[in-house]
């Protein structure tokens, strides 16, 4: 049998799910290409309609992926008085998501109480609701929101999200 690379990354991906467990592998699982367009079309249309100017997202060229995200996070996080930095903010996104902002939790303690952690710092809807910074859109996948929103916790827990070296 001829194996095609695609076959073999397939298989090398079954692999690894039953060998890590399907919980680990869901957390750095990666959207399709169509799903990260959704996404970065949404986000920049919330860029836009907040701005008042449809062309203000494409002007910055900000916020299209997980750099700019974190960027526009740390610009709002400095104008609110958030402490916190690029490279906390990344390792924590990175070890919560994987870098997905549609990552869901749905079997943690949270997902069993019918909260589960939702977006690029898996923050929990009370969680976003009581640490939302204003100037950023109301819902808890937004990546700019998600992230603002959990490193607001965080300073107000643990000091700065730069702190935070495991799930919080």
């Amino acid at each position: 049998m001829i194996l095609t690379n695609r076959t073999r990354i397939a298989r090398l991906g079954l692999a690894g799910l039953a060998t890590t467990g399907a919980a680990a592998a869901a957390l750095t699982l990666v959207p399709a290409n169509a799903q990260a367009a959704e996404l970065t079309q949404a986000h920049t249309a919330t860029v836009a309609s907040a701005s008042g100017d449809s062309s203000t997202a494409k002007q910055t060229g900000k916020a299209n992926n997980l750099d700019g995200w974190i960027k526009q996070s740390l610009q709002i996080m400095k104008a609110k008085g958030i402490p916190g930095s690029y490279e906390g903010l990344k390792r924590n996104i990175m070890r919560e998501s994987g870098g997905n902002p549609a990552a869901q939790n749905n079997w943690d303690v949270n997902a069993q109480q019918g909260t589960p952690s939702k977006g690029l710092l898996q923050v929990i809807d009370p969680t976003f609701k009581a640490y939302h910074v204003a100037g950023t859109a109301q819902n808890v996948t937004d990546p700019v929101a998600n992230i603002t929103a959990a490193a607001n916790y965080a300073a107000h827990r643990y000091g700065s999200i730069d702190n935070v070296n495991s799930a919080y």
